[in-house]
């Protein structure tokens, strides 16, 4: 595996994973959900069997995504904890199977050293950590040890909690905080500034009207040399504002939001319609983005 991040010939910081270089603005990065777990909230059970999983990775990667996110825990509101042993077997035969048959970049979702820890062993090539590395001790000396990247997003309390969370003095000010800090903490892990990337969380801890002021602010969260990260897609907000029950149904929808992400210079969105992602990227990178999209 080679991981490196350094400048290009225009001075664009870029991560070069494998044969893939994202290079951060000059396009919008698309990150391709695959949950093989039974519980997620938007398709929990749909490809929690190894055969199911690797066919949607397949397809996902045919459909145009540059990193295919990997997670075996849902972390939806009031989501169970499972065991890290049960964890490990959701994962490490998907991530297994996909690194035989592609060399597309894989994160993987997981708050656990120990779980991420395996899933680099066994091809993943980034660490998505939901709690912002808070919720496990070890994760970012495991992070700096491997020598990944990570994504680092802001939460409050745990999923069964994070809902009752969400009384804020300043939102943005104390999102901030916390990013700052978790990028500090990960820089004095030992991990390079230019490995680590940021998430706001949408959804996580935030009312309706807290995402939609998170999505009209990005660029105040934004910190010096980190990649922006945003997870929009097909969230319960989009439901409430369509009349929406069913996220499955939430496409368009989630479209609107990435069109908003992209225009505030968001470098990857975390998505699972990726096809339909992929052209709505297409054509606002082509709107927003100096240069070829």
């Amino acid at each position: 595996m080679s991981v490196a991040t350094s400048n290009d010939p225009s001075n664009r910081q870029f991560w070069q994973i494998r044969n893939h270089r994202l290079t951060w603005g000059s396009r919008t990065y698309l990150m391709g959900i695959l949950n093989v777990t039974p519980d997620s909230f938007s398709d929990g059970g749909q490809f929690n069997r190894l055969p199911v999983a690797v066919a949607q990775a397949r397809y996902l990667v045919e459909a145009g995504a540059d990193i295919l996110d990997i997670g075996g825990q849902s972390t939806r509101p009031q989501a169970e904890e499972i065991s890290l042993q049960e964890e490990l077997d959701r994962v490490l035969p998907v991530i297994t199977a996909v690194r035989q048959e592609s060399d597309i970049p894989i994160s993987i979702d997981t708050t656990r050293a120990a779980v991420a820890r395996a899933a680099v062993a066994a091809g993943a090539d980034i660490v998505n950590d939901i709690s912002g590395a808070t919720y496990d001790p070890a994760m970012l000396a495991t992070v700096a040890e491997l020598g990944v990247p990570v994504v680092l997003m802001h939460i409050r309390g745990t999923p069964q909690t994070m809902q009752q969370l969400t009384d804020y003095g300043d939102l943005i000010g104390e999102m901030r905080t916390f990013l700052t800090a978790r990028v500090d903490a990960a820089i004095a892990a030992g991990i390079p500034p230019s490995q680590i990337a940021i998430d706001p969380g949408i959804g996580f801890a935030k009312t309706y009207a807290q995402n939609l002021e998170i999505l009209r602010r990005l660029p105040e969260l934004r910190l010096p040399g980190c990649p922006l990260l945003v997870g929009t897609s097909r969230k319960s907000f989009i439901g409430h504002i369509l009349n929406q029950p069913d996220p499955q149904q939430r496409v368009w929808g989630t479209a609107a939001t990435c069109c908003a992400a992209i225009a505030q210079a968001t470098d990857i969105l975390r998505v699972h319609d990726v096809r339909e992602m992929r052209d709505v990227c297409r054509v606002a990178d082509a709107l927003w983005r100096q240069g070829n999209p």
